[in-house]
Protein backbone atom coordinates (compact mmCIF):
# COMPACT_ATOMS: atom_id res chain seq x y z
CA UNK A 1 0.00 0.00 0.00
CA UNK A 2 3.07 2.31 0.75
CA UNK A 3 4.61 1.61 -2.32
CA UNK A 4 1.21 2.55 -4.10
CA UNK A 5 0.93 5.61 -2.17
CA UNK A 6 4.87 6.76 -2.95
CA UNK A 7 3.91 5.93 -6.53
CA UNK A 8 0.49 8.48 -7.13
CA UNK A 9 3.19 10.65 -5.19
CA UNK A 10 5.59 10.77 -7.57
CA UNK A 11 3.82 10.89 -10.12
CA UNK A 12 1.67 13.58 -9.14
CA UNK A 13 4.58 16.00 -8.46
CA UNK A 14 6.53 15.23 -11.72
CA UNK A 15 3.44 15.21 -14.12
CA UNK A 16 4.73 14.02 -17.53
CA UNK A 17 5.00 16.86 -20.36
CA UNK A 18 2.26 15.06 -22.70
CA UNK A 19 -0.19 15.78 -19.60
CA UNK A 20 0.49 19.47 -19.94
CA UNK A 21 -0.39 19.74 -23.37
CA UNK A 22 -4.19 21.18 -24.17
CA UNK A 23 -6.84 18.63 -26.15
CA UNK A 24 -7.29 21.72 -28.45
CA UNK A 25 -4.87 23.51 -30.68
CA UNK A 26 -4.51 27.10 -30.16
CA UNK A 27 -5.78 27.36 -33.75
CA UNK A 28 -9.12 24.76 -32.74
CA UNK A 29 -9.76 27.12 -29.81
CA UNK A 30 -10.03 30.52 -32.05
CA UNK A 31 -11.97 28.85 -34.36
CA UNK A 32 -14.72 27.66 -31.83
CA UNK A 33 -14.17 31.54 -30.56
CA UNK A 34 -14.98 32.98 -33.66
CA UNK A 35 -17.56 31.07 -34.36
CA UNK A 36 -19.43 31.88 -31.61
CA UNK A 37 -17.95 33.95 -29.03
CA UNK A 38 -20.20 34.76 -26.72
CA UNK A 39 -23.99 33.88 -28.59
CA UNK A 40 -23.41 36.42 -31.99
CA UNK A 41 -20.56 34.41 -33.79
CA UNK A 42 -17.97 36.70 -35.94
CA UNK A 43 -18.53 34.02 -38.77
CA UNK A 44 -21.95 36.04 -39.08
CA UNK A 45 -20.62 39.82 -39.92
CA UNK A 46 -16.92 39.28 -40.82
CA UNK A 47 -17.18 35.78 -42.71
CA UNK A 48 -16.12 32.39 -42.49
CA UNK A 49 -12.57 33.28 -42.57
CA UNK A 50 -12.50 36.99 -42.02
CA UNK A 51 -12.64 38.44 -45.13
CA UNK A 52 -15.85 39.88 -44.57
CA UNK A 53 -19.66 39.32 -45.10
CA UNK A 54 -22.58 41.55 -46.09
CA UNK A 55 -24.99 41.54 -42.88
CA UNK A 56 -28.19 43.21 -44.59
CA UNK A 57 -29.24 45.06 -47.54
CA UNK A 58 -32.08 47.47 -47.36
CA UNK A 59 -33.63 50.16 -48.84
CA UNK A 60 -33.85 53.31 -47.49
CA UNK A 61 -35.27 56.96 -48.73
CA UNK A 62 -35.26 55.02 -52.46
CA UNK A 63 -31.18 53.59 -52.05
CA UNK A 64 -30.24 50.51 -51.41
CA UNK A 65 -28.19 50.11 -48.50
CA UNK A 66 -25.69 47.31 -47.95
CA UNK A 67 -23.99 46.94 -44.51
CA UNK A 68 -21.52 44.59 -44.84
CA UNK A 69 -19.05 43.40 -41.69
CA UNK A 70 -14.81 44.35 -43.15
CA UNK A 71 -12.63 41.95 -43.79
CA UNK A 72 -10.25 41.79 -40.78
CA UNK A 73 -8.15 39.11 -42.54
CA UNK A 74 -4.89 41.48 -42.40
CA UNK A 75 -5.52 43.13 -39.16
CA UNK A 76 -2.48 43.24 -36.56
CA UNK A 77 -2.93 41.85 -33.29
CA UNK A 78 -2.81 45.11 -32.05
CA UNK A 79 -5.29 46.43 -33.98
CA UNK A 80 -7.81 43.46 -32.98
CA UNK A 81 -7.39 43.71 -29.05
CA UNK A 82 -8.06 47.19 -29.63
CA UNK A 83 -11.16 46.80 -31.84
CA UNK A 84 -12.32 44.16 -29.66
CA UNK A 85 -12.23 45.84 -26.71
CA UNK A 86 -14.00 49.04 -27.78
CA UNK A 87 -17.20 49.84 -28.47
CA UNK A 88 -18.65 49.93 -32.27
CA UNK A 89 -21.96 51.66 -33.42
CA UNK A 90 -22.69 47.72 -34.88
CA UNK A 91 -20.53 45.36 -34.04
CA UNK A 92 -21.34 43.67 -30.04
CA UNK A 93 -18.81 43.94 -27.62
CA UNK A 94 -17.67 40.36 -26.59
CA UNK A 95 -15.41 40.93 -23.07
CA UNK A 96 -12.73 38.36 -24.45
CA UNK A 97 -10.06 37.75 -22.61
CA UNK A 98 -6.54 38.40 -24.48
CA UNK A 99 -5.64 34.54 -25.05
CA UNK A 100 -8.85 34.02 -26.66
CA UNK A 101 -7.84 37.26 -28.34
CA UNK A 102 -4.70 35.66 -29.49
CA UNK A 103 -6.70 32.71 -30.27
CA UNK A 104 -9.20 34.34 -32.67
CA UNK A 105 -5.90 36.34 -34.27
CA UNK A 106 -4.09 32.49 -34.78
CA UNK A 107 -7.53 31.08 -36.23
CA UNK A 108 -7.42 34.33 -39.26
CA UNK A 109 -3.69 34.09 -39.57
CA UNK A 110 -2.85 30.21 -39.43
CA UNK A 111 -3.10 28.05 -42.40
CA UNK A 112 -4.39 24.70 -41.96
Amino acid sequence: MARLALFFIVFFMYIPDWAEESFITQYEYGQMLYKNPRGIGCINCHGKKGEGAVIAAYIDDGKKVILKGPDIRSVSMKQLRRNLKSRHRIMPTYFLTDSEIRAIYTYLHEEQ
